[in-house]
């Protein structure tokens, strides 16, 4: 018996180790959303300073949020990432699709409002989403995971992309 405890807990170790092994040294928590970018990363990407990134609670890590205070908060009130599930990258990209095809097709005066462009060059896939001039969106798959970096504020689409790209491609180095 005793020696039928050993081998498992042989086992187990073997497991950790190689377990431990397999990930980048770089590699942030999983899920820790707050751990894929920090805040001076966020600060230089956008050209203004935002404060440390923070939790929607204590226990749900999965979104992180760097506030942006004071006057620059005029042009740009949050960034957020998110982890996202693939099936929710999958479901959103369709989503955007279907509402934009359906506004076009009916010759809908908001049609221009759902931007749905592919962004090249991150991750395994990804896009831009749209809806109205408040909200711009990245959304990405690398492999299994899958997030979204959004911008908040009234900066142009163009600015938005380029910081969102920016910082997706810092926090796809820790995955």
């Amino acid at each position: 018996m005793r020696s039928k405890i050993s081998l498992a807990v042989s086992i187990f170790a073997i497991f950790l180790i190689c377990a431990g092994a397999a990930l980048p040294a770089n590699a942030a928590p999983a899920e820790d959303a707050c751990a894929l970018l920090t805040q001076a990363q966020v600060s230089a990407a956008l050209g203004i300073p935002v404060g440390a990134g923070t939790y929607v609670t204590p226990t749900y890590v999965k979104t992180c949020t760097f506030s942006v205070s004071g006057d620059s908060a005029k042009s740009v009130s949050a960034v957020t990432i998110s982890y996202q599930s693939a099936d929710g990258y999958a479901a959103a990209k369709g989503f955007m699709e279907q509402a934009k095809a359906r506004t076009t097709v009916e010759n809908n005066k908001d049609a221009g409002k759902f931007q749905n462009d592919t962004a090249s060059g991150i991750g395994d896939d990804a896009f831009y989403t749209s809806m109205g001039t408040g909200y711009t969106g990245l959304l990405l798959k690398k492999g299994n995971v899958s997030l979204k970096i959004a911008i908040y504020g009234n900066l142009p689409a163009e600015k938005k992309k380029d910081v969102e790209k920016t910082l997706a491609l810092q926090a796809l180095a820790k995955i």
